[in-house]
């Protein structure tokens, strides 16, 4: 399960994380928000040694929204040593987001 992440707790939990972060932007009333989801679980479950799994729901943290350029959601930014390595807008197929993400073998 993905750690809810806020203003309070994003600089500990990601940009201060020693492994990878993959970062869900997301929102309750969004549909593709919900199917992504299950495919971001199976991604980090997968490589749970090497990567962290966490989800920014957009309506309470508009700061950090804002702060890395979300326009749509979901957008998984993929944080490496604090800063944004890659990004990957909207539901796609788990091969597809690995891709997009650098994480595929």
């Amino acid at each position: 399960m993905a750690l809810e992440v806020t203003e309070a707790n994003f600089e500990q939990e990601v940009l201060q994380s020693e492994t990878p972060v993959l970062v869900d932007f997301w929102a309750e009333w969004c549909g593709p928000c919900h199917a992504v989801s299950p495919v971001l679980e199976k991604i980090a479950e997968e490589r749970k040694d090497e990567l962290k799994l966490v989800k920014v729901n957009i309506d309470v943290e508009q700061g950090l929204s804002l702060k890395y350029g979300v326009m749509s959601i979901p957008t998984m930014i993929l944080f490496k040593d604090g800063e944004p390595a890659a990004a990957a807008i909207g539901a796609q197929p788990k091969s597809a987001l690995e891709r997009t993400l650098g994480l595929a073998a």
